[in-house]
Formats: C-alpha cells, sequence, structure tokens
C-alpha cells in the first residue's frame, strides 16, 4: 500500500514567498496533501492561496503562536503517513522527495533532513546536517559535513518526518517559541528513545534565508534573545548528566560576566525570559528517563565531531 505525504508549511506574512514557492511545492509533491498553517498574517497570504490554490488547506491561527505551535497544528490534521515541514522561504527542486522517503523502509527513522542549498549574500551553502557539543556549560551546534549519514537533528523547515512518531513524542515544544532550537529538541528526544534521524544530500531543496520572516520582521538584537533564551532552555531540559549540570552552573557566572564587560544585553534578557519559562518547563516535563536508548552524554559525543 502506497504511502500517503501531506506537506505542511507554516507561515506568517509570507505572501511573496508563497506566490514564489508554492508551484514548485505542488511541482514537486504531486498527489500530496499540502497545508499552509497561517499564524496570524497581516498581509494577504490567505486571501492569496484562496483565490489560487483552492486545494490547500487552510488552517488559520487568530493570534500568532510561533513557528513550533503552528507546525504541531498542522501536523496534527494531516492525513498522511510522512509529513513534509517546510518553511514558506523555501523551494523544493525536482525529484527531492523519493530519496528521503526510502530512508523509512528501515522503521526506526524518525525523520529525514533535506539537503537545504542556503541562499546567503549572494552565495549558496549546503546545509541540513548537524552536530553538537557540550561546552563551556552549554550545548552547542554546528554543520557537519553534507553526505548521506545521521544527523543530530532534521530542520522543521525541510524536512521529512514520519507522522505517527511526532505526535507521539508530542511534537515541537512550544516553550522554545516564537522560534529556533524547537526541532534540534525534539530530534534529540526521538534519538533518546531509540529513533534515528538520517541526512539525504539526493533530497534537495532551496532556501532563502534573507526573505523569510524572521529576517523580514524580527531585529537582529531580538533574535539574538530568543538565541539565548533557547540555549538556556535545552540545557535545563534536556541535559541528565548531573556532571554536566554541575559545569553548566560553574560557568553561568563566567558568561554572565562576561557578557556584563561586552555590554551583551541579549544574554541577560535570555537568561530571565529563559527563568520565567521554568515553570512552563516543570509543567510540561514527562519522566521518560527509564525509556532511553542513549543518554544525553552518549548522544552529544556520538555527534561531537564531524
Amino acid at each position: 500500500m502506497e504511502k500517503k505525504i501531506s506537506v505542511v508549511i507554516p507561515n506568517y506574512n509570507g505572501s511573496h514567498l508563497l506566490k514564489k514557492n508554492l508551484p514548485q511545492v505542488i511541482i514537486n509533491c504531486p498527489n500530496c496533501q499540502i497545508i499552509m498553517v497561517d499564524d496570524a498574517s497581516t498581509d494577504d497570504s490567505v486571501q492569496f492561496i484562496r483565490r489560487n490554490f483552492k486545494k490547500i488547506k487552510i488552517i488559520e491561527l487568530k493570534k500568532n503562536r510561533g513557528f513550533a505551535y503552528a507546525a504541531n497544528l498542522g501536523v496534527r490534521q494531516a492525513t498522511g503517513d510522512f509529513v513534509v515541514l517546510l518553511n514558506s522561504d523555501v523551494s523544493p527542486r525536482n525529484n527531492f522527495l523519493k530519496p528521503a522517503l526510502d530512508h523509512f523502509k528501515n522503521r526506526k527513522v524518525f525523520a529525514v533532513a533535506f539537503a537545504d542549498h542556503s541562499h546567503e549574500n549572494g552565495k549558496i551553502i549546503i546545509r541540513g546536517r548537524g552536530g553538537a557539543i557540550f561546552k563551556r556549560g552549554f550545548v552547542g551546534h554546528f554543520a557537519l559535513p553534507s553526505k548521506s549519514a545521521e544527523t543530530l537533528w532534521v530542520s522543521g523547515g525541510s524536512g521529512l518526518f514520519d507522522r505517527n512518531k511526532f505526535l507521539e513524542l508530542g511534537g515541537f515544544d512550544t516553550n522554545f517559541a516564537p522560534f529556533y532550537w524547537e526541532d534540534i529538541d525534539l530530534s534529540f528526544r526521538a534519538w533518546q528513545m531509540g529513533y534515528i534521524c538520517l541526512f539525504e544530500p539526493k533530497s534537495s531543496v532551496d532556501h532563502f534565508h534573507q526573505e523569510g520572516a524572521i529576517q523580514k520582521s524580527k531585529s537582529s538584537f531580538f533574535v539574538k534573545i530568543v538565541s539565548y533564551k533557547n540555549q538556556f532552555l535545552f540545557v535545563w531540559k534536556n541535559i541528565s548528566d548531573y556532571l554536566w549540570l554541575i559545569q553548566h552552573l560553574l560557568w553561568l557566572p563566567y558568561h554572565l560576566v562576561k557578557s556584563a564587560i561586552t555590554f551583551d544585553l541579549a544574554f541577560f534578557a535570555g537568561f530571565l525570559w529563559a527563568i520565567l519559562k521554568i515553570p512552563h518547563l516543570i509543567f510540561d516535563w514527562k519522566f521518560e528517563i527509564g525509556n532511553w536508548k542513549l543518554s544525553d552524554r552518549e548522544m552529544l559525543n556520538k555527534f561531537a565531531k564531524p
């Protein structure tokens, strides 16, 4: 029996991007259900879809809830066995779907990352495969060589996910709202539960980062605050190794003093924002350590080097 595929596109004020990229989505995802989750846009995104693409399912949010919430809602309402998650600033290339889909013959596969041809300042950099290391009290992530292999995480903006496993894991954690780190967090949890994340270089998409909603609507200072906030949340939520937690606490004064000396106000703002999120982390936390196949130390050591 042929597996069904849904495409979920979270959107915020991306009418100009939908006009540019949706035709390529439709051409390269034949017979796929396509869902656009509009995160309370103030432009004509919804009207444009209704007027020009009547077969696309539209989910309208009345309040802006951030990427994780919008993506989760789209996946829940999808009918496919597998879900392609695409940012509105992503355009799939020809035949991008089959190479990634073939990996799911292995039932342990949770998600497959596409080769993200990122258009940055007149250059194209291939992204999509990543690793991470625990250093100076935080988890830092970095790019790995773009070859067919395992990856620590699959991007929520250009990847193919097993829908049932996505829902089993609870989807993206909305504590990371409005953006960043929610896909690393979800992939991290998938690895812990014994699933696999892969990178497929033959599944290519073009990603126009500088045209996306974050670059267009958010200041670099705000983006930096969010990044710091979510680095704290990732450690507090996912790191259970007591030696690493001790390192995190011991390095914290250093980071605070360094930020004060360099007038890095975004670090302090992110730290305070993260502290305000602690009650939500506690309320949402689930005791699943007994079901882990890999510890946090084993997993990060696995991806600490190219």
